[in-house]
């Protein structure tokens, strides 16, 4: 279901899932966390489809991700954007880089890139190998964005302070995978800023990759965004809930519990009357009550009954 706004306000933000499965309760909270900060700040709330892996995607994934947001009350506006046919926009913005030289093709392989011995934040740090051009005998593998010696710095809306040298702790880092997809950091940077969007709130295992993200933006010359990345629910394991740990797919029969309980989960602390009524009354106390200043300040919270 969509919502058209004639003159479209200032602010934007976006849910942006893959189609791999179904949503579950992890899901619901970046969803919800977008949708209120968002209409708190009378925005538009946008919806992406991330589907650029065709291996990982469920079919029939999408439309039953649209389904159950609309069962939840989490009404988007405008088209929902699909990555899966802007492949050949992506490579417009490729071939630019690669001209002004910010981009360059890679033959490393990844056991080649683990054995040159430097460990980051998120695994081993691409050593340069490629950047002057592919060694002889070196075939092009995938295609990667310069990075400099430079500290990328900004303000986390509920993680605080964030800092990170791309040179020293990633490397030059991948933009056009060895297998021919286009990597999630060149296309989700140029559907924000084609999208307008202004408010990115998601989880906080994306925490670490949006120093990537802003590096190019600075290449590309687009605005940067406001970053909110909310806690991650976490099993009783300690591992994120996810298609990959079997997180319980969303009942679309009975939203109100799920919608509660996600607000509990982000400290928003609805009334305990309001379990027992309609979707309507909690999304109405949820829109005049929603306070980001609530949200704790952590990467992840264990989530009872996953």
């Amino acid at each position: 279901m969509t919502r058209h706004v004639a003159h479209p306000p200032a602010v934007i933000g976006r849910f942006a899932p893959s189609p791999t499965g179904p949503l579950h309760f992890g899901s619901l909270i970046a969803a919800i966390g977008s949708y209120l900060e968002a209409r708190r700040q009378g925005g538009r709330w946008l919806v992406r489809m991330e589907d650029l892996d065709p291996p990982r995607e469920v079919p029939g994934a999408a439309d039953d991700i649209l389904r159950t947001l609309e069962a939840y009350g989490l009404y988007w506006d405008g088209e929902v954007m699909y990555q899966s046919r802007r492949s050949a926009h992506y490579r417009e913005i490729l071939n630019t880089l690669l001209a002004r030289g910010e981009a360059f093709e890679c033959g490393c392989t990844r056991r080649e890139i683990a054995d040159a011995g430097r460990e980051g934040p998120e695994g081993p740090v691409y050593p340069g190998t490629c950047r002057e051009g592919l060694p002889p005998g070196r075939v092009a593998r995938a295609i990667r964005l310069r990075t400099h010696d430079e500290l990328i710095r900004f303000e986390d809306a509920v993680q605080g302070t964030v800092e990170q040298r791309l040179e020293s702790e990633i490397g030059d880092f991948v933009v056009l995978r060895a297998d021919g997809l286009f990597a999630y950091q060149l296309a989700v940077v140029v559907d924000d800023a084609e999208q307008g969007v202004t408010e990115v709130v998601r989880g906080a295992d994306l925490l670490d990759s949006t120093p990537r993200q802003i590096h190019l933006q600075h290449v590309l010359g687009y605005p940067t965004p406001r970053y909110m990345h909310l806690p991650v629910a976490v099993n009783r394991e300690g591992q994120k809930l996810s298609k990959q740990t079997y997180a319980r797919p969303l009942d679309r029969r009975a939203p109100v519990a799920p919608l509660y309980r996600a607000l509990t989960f982000l400290d928003q602390h609805p009334p305990a009357h309001l379990l027992d009524g309609c979707l309507s009354d909690l999304w109405g106390w949820a829109l005049t009550h929603w306070d980001p200043a609530r949200i704790p300040r952590v990467r992840s919270i264990h989530s009872v009954g996953d």
